[in-house]
């Protein structure tokens, strides 16, 4: 290691420790000088001190940084103690966060400092969302926190000893492949959910569409056309968030597909993403008429990660499967178009996810791409539907015009783009 690499990851280790105690002292930004265990100078110096350490350990030995680290701890600790004395905080969390510094101002001198360097952002973010994470768990249900760990402990343990070998003549059931996909929407879907339990609704209708749209733009869509009936001069931003809501659908359908198949990405981008720009523009524009701040209303959505609703999903999921794969047997790829228009109607996940396991394998890139488009567009028109059925007029007409000028966006797109397709 010559002097110009020691001098980098001296510095890393520097910076780490500084981010973290930058974070530290603004949490502590009201106490007096000199009254808390440790602000940003003592962070900076933890995080270059475990940097020696790691740099002088060839030459003294593996044990060097272990008892820094133990006299550093009883130092960390005697400081709190008396801390604790005067204000009656038991909070260790800087005591923690300061061996954390330490040890990655060792990794970013021995180790991988990049690995190093981003262990000291993600420190940074866990310390720094305290109020978050502590809004989070005040606000979590029992029956939530019981289905999670639930199916945490299904996947852990059930996922490893399910056969991954399809049990059906025509290859459609793997448990195996079934169960881990539908864990991995479900885990997509808690995201958006988390998110809408984080900020709530008082944030407004745009993100709150945007966090919805991860998990259902149907239940959002429909939430949002009820509240329009309520409040009608909120009928064009409740529109606004639910075409956002529909542009994340658009997102998440891209990244599904891609991820099952990397030969999607580029026709459904083609579709997709005009489609989602049209629906951002549609929305913002939407936004600007009605010159009004709305408060989005409560949104009706289930856990994801209820039991029930991913039992549900995977027995969705199997028979689409089943049915796509029977259909190309008896009949030919062109029934996948019917059993895309059926599925659309009511979710978007299964059908993508069951078209893009059988590319390169039973169909093409250019027949995927259609079968998960016209699910998608399905979908779109019953969204539609479903606002002219149950909101207000003007909501409706909205939400219409929005998904109008991304569905013709889209199809622009990949009609220009479909003829270079493979088929």
């Amino acid at each position: 290691m010559d002097h110009i690499e020691v001098f980098q990851r001296l510095g890393v280790a520097l910076a780490i420790g500084l981010l973290v105690g930058v974070e530290r002292g603004w949490q502590e930004r009201e106490v007096r000088a000199g009254g808390r265990t440790a602000g940003i100078r003592t962070f900076g110096l933890t995080g270059f001190l475990g940097g020696i350490a790691g740099t002088l350990q060839p030459m003294i030995g593996p044990l060097l940084p272990a008892a820094i680290a133990v006299l550093l701890g009883l130092i960390y600790i005697a400081g709190k103690w008396q801390e604790t004395k005067e204000d009656e905080d038991y909070s260790i969390t800087s005591v923690v966060a300061a061996l954390v510094v330490f040890g990655l101002g060792v990794l970013a001198a021995v180790g991988d400092i990049v690995t190093a360097a981003a262990g000291g952002v993600a420190t940074t973010v866990v310390l720094a969302a305290r109020h978050s994470l502590h809004g989070f768990l005040r606000g979590l249900t029992w029956v939530e926190l019981r289905s999670a760990l639930l199916l945490l402990a299904m996947t852990a343990i059930a996922l490893p000893l399910l056969p991954d070998e399809a049990l059906d003549p025509w290859g459609a059931l793997n448990p195996y492949s079934l169960w881990l996909l539908t864990i991995t929407i479900a885990a997509l879907s808690f995201a958006g959910y988390t998110a809408i339990r984080l900020m709530g609704t008082s944030r407004g209708v745009l993100l709150a569409g945007a966090a919805g749209g991860l998990v259902s733009s149907t239940a959002l869509t429909l939430s949002f056309a009820r509240y329009s009936s309520e409040a009608p001069q909120s009928a064009r931003q409740l529109a606004a968030g639910a075409g956002i809501a529909g542009a994340l659908s658009y997102a998440r359908v891209l990244v599904i597909a891609s991820a099952l198949s990397v030969a999607m990405l580029v026709p459904l981008a083609s579709a997709l993403i005009p489609a989602i720009i049209g629906f951002l523009a549609a929305g913002l524009f939407s936004v600007w008429l009605s010159k009004t701040a709305t408060e989005a209303p409560e949104i009706d959505l289930k856990n994801p990660f209820e039991l029930k609703t991913v039992l549900s999903f995977a027995a969705l999921l199997g028979l689409i499967s089943l049915v796509s794969k029977m259909a190309i047997d008896y009949v030919g790829p062109s029934a996948l178009f019917v059993v895309a228009a059926i599925s659309g109607l009511v979710d978007v996940d299964a059908i993508t996810l069951s078209t893009a396991r059988l590319v390169g394998t039973t169909i093409d890139v250019r027949t995927a791409a259609d079968v998960i488009l016209m699910a998608v567009a399905v979908n779109t028109v019953a969204k539609v539907v479903l606002a002219f059925t149950t909101g207000r007029q003007a909501y409706a007409l909205s939400l219409g015009a929005a998904s109008a000028v991304a569905v013709v966006l889209g199809g622009a797109g990949y009609f220009a783009a479909r003829s270079f397709l493979p088929g």
